[in-house]
């Protein structure tokens, strides 16, 4: 194998976790390289474009939340613009017989989102990464102890060694997807392979208009639905009501052949004729994405196991560490559990022993709060 293959750390995936983990290990002057097997960053959080400059719509995750001080630094330092999600105006409750307006909006909680999308987030993580440190379109086929303290790495391109992996993508797509022989824990693969995939069971549906006509009639773009196929319904639109969507969540497992002309029905009879002709109507079913989900993924519903203590335990002579939002102890699910998962996991490697440098401050927020 030949010099340049050999790295102190090899992170697997370069969604939010991924990217944090592979920051703070450059960081502390550690020799890491961020495989990723699509052909983009982001993973999970995932943006369409608009015709409106620097504005787009969020596929993937959308929200971040007062005391989330990882985004709220990591967005004011790349100059990331954010704004309040829209709550003014009144819920509608879709029962099996007719739809009910409530007074006031009693779906949404006051957060934050990302004009330009969620996406923008990623973009401005790898750019703080040195050239030639992520690789796309590089997926992990099994990593196995390599006999001389240390990890092999094999992928379609090639293999190659490490010190220490980072697992950054949820542990039961990394059990599925990696073939590390029978050298983990049965105990480990057990937890691993039980783990749930935030958002890996649902399918989120995104309606873009040419305006935001259901504030007109002072509604919030917030529903709750008895009969979907679109369970739970919210105001995507960006500021100042441009560009204008509303988006909500539908279970997997009823995105069949019909399901768009079904969405549009239910909106219609939400939100009234407007809402029968989106400009796009979108439809971002993640159990589908082969690099998010596992084929088990809409069995996997034991939400308690998010941040298990076996997650921050290294494993394979403490060799190979876990990173990803599943994987958090707070926030798990959120862009600022990955981000925490992340820099967890960095920590780990860097206070191994015999490994230089300390790893102990955040290196995407600030170690004082607000």
């Amino acid at each position: 194998m030949s010099h340049q293959d050999s790295h102190e750390v090899i992170v697997v995936g370069a969604g939010a976790s991924g990217l944090a983990a592979a920051i703070a290990l450059h960081t502390a002057g550690r020799d890491a390289v961020c495989l990723e097997a699509r052909d983009r960053i982001g993973g999970r959080l995932l943006s369409a474009p608009t015709a409106h400059p620097e504005r787009a719509l969020d596929l993937g995750a959308t929200w971040f939340w007062d005391g989330e001080e990882r985004v709220r630094a990591l967005a004011a330092r790349g100059g990331i613009e954010t704004f309040e999600q829209h709550l003014v105006g009144d819920t509608l409750l879709q029962e099996t017989t007719d739809v009910r307006r409530l007074r006031g909006n009693l779906v949404d909680a006051p957060s934050r989102r990302f004009a330009a999308g969620a996406q923008s987030i990623a973009t401005a993580l790898a750019a703080a990464l040195p050239a030639g440190s992520l690789r796309l379109n590089t997926p992990v086929t099994a990593i196995h102890p390599d006999g001389q303290d240390g990890l092999a790495v094999h992928t379609a391109a090639g293999s190659l060694r490490a010190e220490h992996v980072v697992l950054a993508l949820p542990p039961a797509l990394a059990l599925e997807r990696i073939d590390f022989g029978d050298a983990l824990p049965a105990d480990l693969v057990r937890l691993a392979r039980s783990t749930p995939v935030w958002m890996g069971a649902v399918a989120k549906v995104v309606a873009h208009y040419p305006t935001a006509f259901w504030r007109e009639d002072g509604l919030a773009g917030a529903a709750i639905s008895r009969t979907g196929p679109l369970q739970e319904i919210h105001d995507m639109s960006g500021p100042d009501g441009r560009p204008a969507a509303l988006f909500g969540f539908a279970h997997a497992s009823t995105v069949r052949p019909g399901f768009d002309e079904a969405v549009t029905a239910q909106l219609v009879q939400l939100f009234g004729p407007a809402a029968a002709t989106p400009d796009v109507l979108h439809v971002q079913n993640w159990s589908a994405e082969r690099w998010t989900s596992p084929s088990t993924v809409q069995g996997l519903g034991d939400y308690s196991l998010f941040g298990h203590p076996r997650y921050r335990q290294a494993t394979l002579d403490g060799r190979l560490h876990w990173a990803s939002t599943e994987t958090a102890t707070e926030n798990a699910g959120h862009i600022e559990g990955a981000l925490a998962a992340g820099e967890r996991a960095a920590r780990a490697v860097l206070t191994m022993p015999g490994v230089p440098g300390s790893g102990s401050r955040s290196v995407i927020a600030p170690t004082t709060s607000r």
